[in-house]
């Protein structure tokens, strides 16, 4: 059976530069991956052909006799490619291919994050969690926080030691490349922890890391109307680099607590407010309680029903950020006397004999409703 031209495979001319014939064999090579298309054989046969013509073409002497010999070249054991692992036993091990694939999907978490040579690594960053009331959300407050970080050690100056070298492990990479199928994965080195150096007499104090862990305190502020689930960033406050990297940074996550009285949706308060029957009957003025600890005198109409609500606006909480403020709900509960003297009831029964209905609407037309229903129904 004819063999495939390699150039043909990879979709270049004959007079492609190299560049190119890396960049079309990374575009091929995304296209039909085996573990792209799981048990279509087809793409992993297809992906076999694209390695192998992509192995001579980068190649200058291996090019060069294709273009002279074709496929001739590589036949009777002259420039073959058997004996290494991977499809059909093609080489997936080569150097030239574990570089093309790291560069592939370097956006995947596969690929090398770039050599350690100087050992100077970023800290980790740091969450810490805080409760704060709704009346200290309202107005904004200041805290103290102690947290558990890692710090650069006094006695070697965070370098972790004396005699430093490179890591034999990773040879100052600071990586070291693991294989798992077809994925080639690069990760820090445990010897060095990602720094690429090695302590040939490490810190008595910290134990050739560098780093030694210290509680500190930090005052912090807390903006008014922060709310549950708002996040604080504190730039350099997180862990210690290493061998003088930058410090990570600490996040401060916030949780406001429930109030006895109001419930909050974003900016907005809503409350429920009990009102004697003699309020809600006759009217009058009532004080609803706010966040800033001011009453606020409020006018109730005679006549009015339990399930009121009134909206009082800019008396909620106040927008993160901003010089706005949300509004205050308050929906009114009239509440029946309990516990009656003697003298109190007798005053509501006179006050029944004397009701009309027009005192009671809603009662009465409930009642026509229901004699209704029991007209039609014993009709």
């Amino acid at each position: 059976m004819a063999q495939k031209d390699y150039y043909d495979m990879l979709g270049v001319s004959k007079n492609a530069s190299a560049e190119e014939i890396k960049r079309a064999f990374r575009v091929k090579a995304k296209e039909c991956h085996p573990d792209m298309h799981p048990g279509d054989v087809n793409a992993e046969v297809q992906f076999k052909e694209i390695n192998e013509a992509y192995e001579v073409l980068k190649d200058d002497q291996k090019r060069a006799a294709y273009d002279r010999y074709g496929h001739e070249a590589f036949t009777n054991g002259q420039a073959g490619f058997g004996g290494g692992s991977g499809f059909g036993g093609f080489d997936f091990a080569g150097a030239g291919f574990e570089n093309i694939f790291e560069e592939m999907f370097r956006g995947f978490g596969g690929g090398a994050r770039g050599g350690a040579t100087d050992g100077n690594l970023r800290g980790a960053d740091v969450r810490y969690d805080i409760s704060v009331t709704l009346q200290e959300a309202y107005e904004g407050v200041k805290k103290s926080i102690t947290v558990d970080t890692a710090v650069a050690c006094e006695k070697c100056g965070g370098k972790g030691g004396k005699k430093l070298g490179t890591c034999p492990t990773c040879g100052g990479y600071g990586r070291i490349r693991q294989r798992q199928g077809f994925f080639v994965m690069d990760t820090d080195c445990p010897d060095c922890h990602g720094t690429g150096k090695s302590v040939q007499e490490p810190c008595s104090v910290c134990k050739g890391t560098g780093c030694v862990r210290k509680k500190r305190t930090l005052e912090i502020t807390i903006p008014k109307g922060v709310d549950t689930g708002v996040r604080m960033r504190l730039a350099g406050e997180g862990d210690a680099g290493r061998n003088g990297g930058p410090a990570g940074d600490l996040y401060v996550f916030v949780v406001v607590k429930k109030h006895t009285i109001f419930d909050r949706e974003g900016a907005n308060l809503y409350c429920e407010m009990p009102v004697p029957m003699t309020t809600a009957a006759l009217g009058g003025t009532v004080n609803v309680p706010s966040m800033d600890g001011k009453p606020i005198p409020t006018e109730i109409k005679a006549g009015m029903q339990s399930g009121y609500q009134l909206k009082l606006k800019g008396k909620g909480m106040p927008l993160l950020r901003s010089d706005q403020f949300g509004d205050l709900f308050v929906t009114f509960r009239v509440e029946t006397p309990t516990h009656l003297s003697a003298k109190q009831k007798e005053l509501l029964k006179q006050f029944a004999a004397e009701s009309k209905e027009s005192n009671q609407e809603a009662c009465n037309d409930f009642l026509c409703q229901i004699k209704k229903i029991w007209n039609d129904f014993t009709s």
